[in-house]
């Protein structure tokens, strides 16, 4: 029951999450970016920000600067969301240790011990071994099916316990490669737009270095946060990627224990 809504709170959180960074990221461009203390003669909109002052540099980035703000809070939030479920779907103590305890309980006969033990872990390979364990049982005392027959049995039961688990690894890091695409295409537009008023600002003749400032600015901003959110996104897609991988071989070692366990002595 836990498991199961857990998986729906996962489910739910994206339409949860992006909306929500969207409004912070307003917020924070209009009254934190856009505070009058951060520009000359308190004028966000006409006054220049205040030498050194990198709120009002950031805000002189224009309208794409919230989208990008929204961006880097998605991978921040989806990292964090991701990293807690992936702490509890490690579980608790070393899997490798896990999985030889487990494997020593099994020779020695102590089925019920094997499964407290799996009951004790609280991941993901514990869940996989634990429902692979209680089929175990289940064949050991069965009297009417042949070996191979009980083998492939508990072999299935293995497979559908680990597709059970393994989606709920990978949930959402879509999000984060999604980010990694969104944010340079963000900032791309963004830079586009500063270049063209800086374009623009240059083609009425004599340049007005203030609206080719402002243009330029708004360039590199979009730029900069656009690089940031998708670098970001890709480094923490990659990590736990990586750590998926090291989950998944643990819950298909934890697997293959079992039913050579089961095939040696039964």
């Amino acid at each position: 029951m836990s498991k199961k809504s857990g998986g729906n709170f996962s489910s739910i959180f994206p339409y949860i999450a992006i909306p929500v960074a969207l409004i912070v990221g307003v917020l924070i461009y209009m009254f934190v970016l856009g505070n009058p203390a951060n520009f000359e003669g308190n004028d966000p909109h006409l006054g220049h920000p205040i030498d050194g002052n990198l709120y009002g540099t950031i805000y002189k980035g224009g309208f794409i600067v919230p989208f990008l703000i929204a961006t880097n809070i998605v991978v921040l939030t989806f990292f964090l969301e991701r990293l807690i479920s992936l702490f509890q779907a490690r579980g608790t103590g070393s899997v490798d240790k896990f999985v030889h305890n487990v494997r020593n309980l099994l020779n020695n006969g102590q089925i019920d011990a094997a499964i407290a033990a799996c009951d004790k872990q609280k991941g993901s390979v514990g869940a996989v071994m634990r429902a692979g364990l209680v089929k175990y049982k289940t064949l050991a005392a069965d009297g009417n099916m042949d070996k191979e027959s009980k083998v492939t049995a508990l072999k299935q039961e293995l497979e559908e316990a680990t597709s059970l688990e393994l989606p709920m690894l990978s949930k959402n890091l879509v999000i984060l490669s999604t980010s990694a695409s969104l944010g340079v295409l963000i900032g791309l537009l963004g830079t586009v737009s500063g270049m063209i008023k800086s374009f623009s600002a240059m083609a009425a003749g004599v340049p007005d270095p203030a609206q080719l400032s402002v243009g330029i600015s708004e360039a590199l901003i979009n730029t900069f946060l656009g690089i940031l959110a998708s670098a970001l996104a890709i480094l923490l897609y990659n990590f736990f990627s990586n750590r998926i991988d090291q989950l998944t071989y643990g819950i298909d070692e934890a697997g293959f224990s079992v039913a050579q366990t089961f095939a040696s002595k039964h």
